[in-house]
């Protein structure tokens, strides 16, 4: 090749990664130093410890929490001269999936309509599913703000795109102040004293993220948090939720900062989905045991909602690499979504739990011609509503079954 244009070639790169760090205001993201490997697990929120669990093997810590939210579950009850016989346990567990959480928040929606939407027992979520979980938490009360958030927002309600070079100089394509000011609208402090009291009653609250620096899976007690009255809990409240759904190279990760073995650090936490699309509660936890130990009887029903089509999603890949990318990552994480629910299907059946699966329709196919488009929302907002609304007929299996 011509040297001078090789060197022609040079001086565009460095004049463009120059304009770059002008546009970005010279400076590129730093972090405080990572929890180091040894002390990873055992890390705290710093003035909030024991309200997370790093998902592993063994999990003595949130099978006590979850025994002692049954305890106050029982006492509550009691007061309520239900002592003898405790009324079913039901479970949501919502998923991950971007805008197309408005299929769950329709259905959700429709479900209060249909006028046989049961309370919750426990609620999960992940990335979209985590922003929808408070609010299926509290009940009916709050299914306006489902609708408006779900029917009404548009990209710039969620994301400000960052300039071009983000991919190199960022730690994201785009950034979620948007979806911030959401949530300081909406997740007030007067909502997080109604999740404190649910909390109080024996019910969880459950959201997940995924630690970037360790590679696991963490679930945070949102109730715990909630009920701590730390003057930091609603600002740890949202920073979750954004982490939750910050899909990694898209939004940027939330920094929580932690406290192990004396120091200080920093985790970087990003999408819950990166580590799995759904979750019940950790398999480390075994229902089915713990009950017949302690000699208690009660039906128990899970009701799970992936935002995804569970049929192929055929579509013509274009011969270039970033197509491929990302017509493959899409195709992982749809498998993903599906291997998800075999995994909690197996242990509902080891813990006895009655399985309720729904998902978006194959005959849903209402253009999605951008990310968080309105008019696709509003579209499967419905469609969950429609569904729910004529008492929806959950799947019994997962797919393939």
């Amino acid at each position: 090749m011509d040297m001078k244009k090789v060197y022609s070639i040079a001086a565009l790169i460095s004049l463009l990664a120059g304009i770059a760090l002008i546009l970005s205001g010279c400076s590129i993201p730093v972090r405080q130093p990572a929890v180091p490997q040894t002390w990873s697990e055992k890390a705290e929120v710093i003035g909030l410890p024991g309200v997370r669990y790093v998902v592993r093997s063994e999990m003595p810590e949130f099978t006590q929490d979850a025994i002692e939210s049954f305890n106050r579950e029982q006492v509550y009850f009691a007061t309520k001269g239900q002592s003898a016989t405790l009324p079913p346990a039901n479970f949501l567990a919502i998923s991950g999936g971007g805008d197309n959480g408005a299929f769950a928040a329709g259905l959700l929606y429709g479900w209060t309509a249909a006028g046989n939407r049961p309370e919750f027992k426990g609620v999960t979520g992940i990335s979209t599913g985590a922003m929808i979980a408070p609010l299926a938490f509290l009940g009916p009360k709050y299914d306006y703000i489902l609708k408006e958030v779900y029917t009404k927002s548009a990209p710039k309600d969620i994301l400000d795109k960052r300039y071009p070079f983000s991919v190199i100089f960022d730690d994201a394509l785009a950034d979620s102040a948007p979806l911030h000011r959401l949530l300081i609208k909406y997740i007030t402090p007067d909502m997080l004293k109604e999740i404190a009291q649910e909390h109080e009653r024996g019910r969880l609250l459950l959201i997940a993220t995924t630690n970037l620096d360790s590679h696991q899976s963490v679930i945070w007690n949102m109730g715990k948090i909630a009920a701590s009255d730390h003057p930091g809990a609603l600002e740890l409240f949202h920073k979750i939720l954004l982490a939750s759904a910050a899909i990694p190279g898209a939004f940027p990760p939330m920094m929580i900062d932690v406290e192990a073995n004396g120091k200080r650090y920093q985790e970087m936490h990003v999408d819950g989905g990166a580590t799995a699309q759904i979750f019940l509660y950790p398999p480390a936890l075994k229902v089915a045991d713990i009950s017949k130990q302690r000699g208690i009887i009660r039906e128990r029903r899970l009701y799970m909602i992936r935002n995804a089509r569970l049929d192929p999603d055929w579509a013509e890949v274009e011969r270039r690499a970033l197509s491929i990318a990302a017509r493959a990552i899409t195709s992982l994480i749809q498998n993903q979504g599906i291997g998800d629910l075999y995994k909690i299907y197996s242990q509902t059946q080891r813990d006895g739990i009655d399985f309720n699966l729904a998902f978006i329709p194959k005959d849903f196919n209402t253009p999605h011609l951008e990310e968080f488009d309105t008019e696709y929302m509003r579209q499967l907002f419905q469609s969950g509503y429609d569904l729910a609304i004529k008492s929806y007929q959950w799947e019994k299996l997962p797919p393939g079954l």
